[in-house]
């Protein structure tokens, strides 16, 4: 029994509980869960190995990964690419995400993100890149 069967288990009182989702922070700023899911461990790999939808949350860091995150570090990760839709397609290529959760009041930025979420996902080894170019110390 994984821990996310454990605990849905014991929030339902049951085994037969009925989670068929999580949602979880991924980003290239708030990197713990895309780090382990690019390791192949972790919750957002236990849940896709159950079958289940995981729900990508915060994936530009309520905006704040637009500045954070350089134009060098959205080539590493896509070449083609500027930093809003290099960050919203690293958190759609992480290993087992199935959705990625976004809110906007663009329309525009809608397109974008639609077109860049449906994109072909980015290689692990890239994001690998990105993560530690973000994580050395100046």
């Amino acid at each position: 029994m994984t821990l996310l069967d454990r605990l849905a288990s014991e929030a339902a009182g049951s085994t037969e509980h009925h989670l068929r989702a999580i949602q979880l922070p991924v980003s290239l700023v708030m990197d713990t869960h895309l780090g382990e899911a690019l390791h192949g461990r972790g919750p957002i790999i236990q849940a896709a190995d159950r079958g289940w939808d995981v729900h990508a949350s915060a994936p530009l860091h309520g905006g704040e990964l637009l500045t954070l995150a350089t134009p060098e570090v959205a080539a590493l990760v896509r070449d083609d690419a500027g930093t809003a839709a290099a960050c919203l397609a690293a958190a759609a290529s992480c290993p087992g995400v199935t959705r990625v959760l976004l809110a906007t009041g663009n329309p525009a930025h809608w397109d974008d993100a639609l077109t860049v979420t449906g994109a072909p996902a980015i290689p692990p080894h890239r994001l690998r890149t990105a993560l530690d170019v973000l994580a050395t110390p100046d």
